[in-house]
C-alpha cells in the first residue's frame, strides 16, 4: 500500500512538471492547485499508514500491561483460595468474600522419632523407634494482608481496567480428570477486542491473528486454563511475570 502511494506521488509530481511545460498559462494555476492538493492528500495517507500502527502498538502495550496486572492479582487470589479450600473459586463474589475473611495457617514441620510399639513387641521388648513428621500450628494470618496489605484493589479486580466501559473479566473454575484424580483448574480472560474497542478495527483484527513468542497470541489475554493444569498467563515476559 505504501509503495502504491509513493508511486502515485511521484506520478503526480511528474504530471505537475508536464503541466508546467504544456498547459496554457491561464489554466496552470487551477490545475496546479488541484494536483498539489492531491499530492498533499497522498502524502498524508502515506504518513498515517506508517504512524497509525505505531500509535496502535503504543496504546495496545500500555493497555495490555494494565490488564495483565489485574490478571496477576486474580491468579494470586485464586492460588490462595486453592491453598486454603482445595479448589478455585468460580465467581468473583466468592473470591472477594474469601479474601475478606480467610486466613492462612502458619505451620512448622518437625522430624522426630517415636517408639514403635508393634516392632518393640516383635523384638521381645527391645525398644524400636520409627521416624515421624510432626506439623505444628504456629498461628494464622489474614489472606488479605498477605496478598494486598492495606490496598483494596482486590474488590474491583473483576473489572477490566481499560477499554470498553463496564467490561468484566470472564472467570471459570472446575476440575480436570487425570488418572482418576480430579485436579482443580481455573481460567480468567478478556477479549482483545474489549481492551481495544475504540481502536482501528482492521488493526484489532490483525492483532487477533498474531502468532509470536514476543506477543500475546490469540484473541484474548488470559491466565490459567480449563483444558490443562496451568496457572500461567499467555503473555510474554516483556509484560511481566507469566
Amino acid at each position: 500500500m505504501i509503495l502504491y502511494i509513493v508511486l502515485a506521488i511521484l506520478v503526480t509530481i511528474g504530471l505537475v512538471w508536464l503541466i508546467d511545460k504544456f498547459i496554457p498559462s491561464k489554466l496552470r494555476p487551477v490545475v496546479m492547485i488541484v494536483l498539489w492538493v492531491v499530492i498533499g492528500f497522498l502524502a498524508y495517507n502515506t504518513f498515517m499508514s506508517v504512524y497509525k500502527p505505531i500509535q496502535f502498538n503504543q496504546i495496545k502495550n500500555k493497555r495490555y500491561a494494565q490488564v495483565i496486572k489485574s490478571l496477576i492479582d486474580i491468579r494470586d487470589a485464586q492460588l490462595a483460595h486453592k491453598q486454603v479450600t482445595g479448589r478455585f473459586a468460580n465467581n468473583f463474589d466468592n473470591l472477594v468474600s474469601f479474601i475478606d475473611t480467610a486466613q492462612f495457617t502458619i505451620t512448622q514441620r518437625r522430624d522426630t522419632s517415636v517408639l514403635d510399639v508393634e516392632m518393640t513387641k516383635r523384638f521381645g521388648g527391645v525398644e524400636t523407634f520409627k521416624d515421624e513428621v510432626i506439623i505444628d500450628t504456629l498461628g494464622f494470618v489474614s489472606v488479605k494482608d498477605s496478598l494486598f496489605g492495606s490496598d483494596n484493589r482486590y474488590k474491583t479486580m473483576m473489572n477490566v481496567p481499560v477499554g470498553q466501559d463496564g467490561a468484566k473479566f470472564e472467570l471459570k473454575a472446575g476440575f480436570l480428570d487425570q488418572n482418576d484424580i480430579k485436579i482443580p483448574v481455573f481460567e480468567a480472560s478478556v477479549k482483545k477486542a474489549v481492551i481495544l474497542n475504540d481502536q482501528d478495527k482492521d488493526l484489532v483484527n490483525q492483532e487477533n491473528q498474531v502468532v509470536s513468542v514476543e506477543a500475546v497470541n490469540g484473541d484474548a489475554i488470559k491466565v490459567g486454563s480449563m483444558e490443562e493444569v496451568n496457572t500461567n498467563g499467555n503473555w510474554p515476559k516483556t509484560y511481566g511475570a507469566d
